[in-house]
């Protein structure tokens, strides 16, 4: 081959390169965006937020040109965008058609909770009055089950006049959350707030009574797995430094919205208690892992943080707030973890653990939002004084009550009582018939079995949890088998795919209740194998609804 020839192919191939090219003028666009904010890789998906909040979707050349500026693989970019629901990933052949062009898209919960307040209805009415006007998308919960049905639009929901609504704000464009009316830091310490924090910083507490006060009570996990609190503080004890506390405030449990409420109304409770379990452990950071469907929680939090750091309440550790992006699966702890480094989030075989090694490596202590503000209560007022209140905790129920909402009650509550004593009663013409006690994963039980106390560790024989303390109430109208197919189709959307026995084990349960000529012996076996091989809690707890459903309800599978 001569000269000529070769030189040629070159210019050919420098003319035309493989693979998808940056285009000058997204480069220039997502380089104003990002500015000088930190391009390490941990920041990816808070730089595809930004991207997002900006153009109402993540374009094909957008993703390119992030990805030259972060210095990352396309195809790890692509990867982490397309894992999560709330990241609209739009093809650069599409941008041209009259669909893609909608500049807003409203969300319609189809969780358990909305289903029964009408989402079918709610979804046909927006597409008739807005078309293709709206992009419309199907969610999963949104953590307002108690105004259900909920619709979402860019960082507000509306729930009462909801097309009205969202056609106002499609119009103003509105993207500002809607701020609650909430404790501030001004008002927290007037009525004696952060005096125990300080007590600890000037060294006039002890480690080793806060744990033996934390042991006494007895607080357990409120994320839905329940661990004793004070043993999970010791194994960071003598954990290697630096150390890191994360605050899980991802909870995506349909039919959950207690932590959203206690960020309302009393948010230094929790900050309090989340800096109270920083100052035990000795981390130098923490990490707010706060799921992206609490804007208004988001904006509260960030104004919040910056007066104590004014303050100087967290001297010595650093805060940092990031999003979450729309997936279940991140409750669990270690895929938490991935997500915060900017990663799909895939939960992590173990051990290692999180106190061994967690976040970037470092050892960690994970705790929920609840836990912390029971911290902060149980060290203000006592062990004794929480025993003797019947070591309260945080119930949202939701469903066929006349008044839901999140209620506080002693942990040896019923259903019974949430329903009779603080929700109203059933709503009229509704006859109680079930009930969820822990969400989508804590199982279904029967309306005869009203007199069991909602805590831990009491409803195993009825192969049911209290998780979370969603509890979701069902009645006479409601057909046993609807749910139990809503409750599978949400575990095979938010399955990672990580593991087989979750990514195929949940769409074969929904072919095993959906056929006319099902066998119970064989959900019995694929529901062993899921639970013995799954990675995680999800594919663990993905069988729960229709097991109870068989063992309570066989007459309507």
């Amino acid at each position: 081959m001569d000269n000529s020839t070769s030189d040629q192919e070159r210019i050919k191939r420098i003319a035309n390169p493989k693979g998808r090219q940056v285009r000058p003028e997204a480069f220039a666009e997502i380089s104003m965006l990002i500015s000088d904010a930190d391009r390490s890789a941990e920041f990816l998906i808070e730089r595809l937020h930004l991207i997002q909040d900006k153009f109402g979707r993540l374009s094909e050349e957008h993703l390119a040109a992030l990805a030259q500026l972060m210095k990352l693989p396309q195809s790890h970019v692509f990867e982490v965008a397309s894992f999560y629901h709330h990241f609209d990933i739009v093809m650069n052949d599409d941008l041209e058609g009259d669909a893609s062009e909608s500049s807003h898209t409203v969300r319609v919960c189809d969780s358990i909770t909305c289903q029964l307040a009408g989402a079918e209805e709610l979804l046909k009415k927006i597409i008739f009055n807005y078309g293709d006007a709206i992009r419309i998308v199907r969610v999963p919960c949104v953590g307002n089950c108690a105004n259900a049905p909920v619709a979402v639009l860019g960082k507000r929901q509306f729930t009462d006049n909801v097309v009205k609504n969202i056609g106002v704000a499609a119009e103003k464009n509105l993207v500002a959350p809607d701020l609650p009316t909430y404790e501030n830091l001004a008002s927290y310490e007037k009525n004696g707030g952060y005096q125990f924090l300080r007590g600890c910083i000037v060294g006039e507490k002890s480690r080793e009574k806060i744990l033996a006060e934390i042991d006494k009570a007895g607080l357990r996990g409120m994320g839905g797995g329940g661990f004793p609190v004070a043993r999970k503080w010791q194994f960071l004890e003598t954990a290697p430094k630096p150390r890191v506390l994360v605050m899980n405030a991802d909870e995506g449990e349909p039919g959950t919205f207690k932590d959203r409420y206690l960020f309302e109304t009393t948010p230094h409770r929790i900050l309090e208690g989340m800096l109270l379990a920083a100052w035990f452990v000795e981390a130098e950071d923490i990490y707010i892992y706060l799921r992206d469907e609490y804007p208004h929680i988001h904006a509260l939090l960030t104004e919040e943080i910056d007066k104590i750091s004014d303050a100087g309440l967290s001297k010595g550790v650093t805060i940092h707030l990031r999003r979450g992006a729309g997936s279940y699966v991140c409750g669990e702890e270690s895929a938490l973890l991935e997500s915060i480094e900017g990663k799909r989030g895939l939960p992590r075989n173990r051990p290692p653990f999180p106190a061994q090694a967690g976040l970037f490596g470092r050892p960690t202590l994970i705790n929920n939002v609840e836990t912390l503000y029971w911290v902060r209560e149980i060290l203000v007022n006592s062990a004794e004084w929480y025993v003797e209140e019947g070591r309260p905790r945080y119930y949202s129920v939701s469903g066929r009550v006349a008044e839901p909402g999140v209620i506080c009650a002693p942990s040896s509550t019923t259903v019974r009582q949430l329903i009779n004593d603080h929700c109203g009663g059933m709503m009229n013409s509704h006859t109680f018939k079930a009930y969820l006690p822990g969400g989508a994963s804590g199982g279904i039980l029967p309306a005869e079995l009203d007199n069991l106390p909602l805590d831990f560790g009491t409803l195993g024989e009825h192969g049911c949890f209290v998780g979370s303390a969603a509890v979701v109430i069902f009645s006479d109208q409601d057909k046993i088998r609807e749910i139990v197919l809503n409750l599978l189709r949400f575990f095979e959307e938010e399955s990672c795919g990580q593991c087989t026995p979750c990514r195929l084990g949940c769409t074969k349960l929904i072919e095993l209740v959906e056929s006319k000529t099902q066998s119970d012996d064989i959900i019995q076996d694929l529901s062993q194998v899921m639970r013995d091989a799954s990675i995680c809690g999800l594919g663990q707890a993905a069988p729960n609804p229709v097991l109870s459903a068989m063992k309570f309800f066989a007459d309507e599978l």
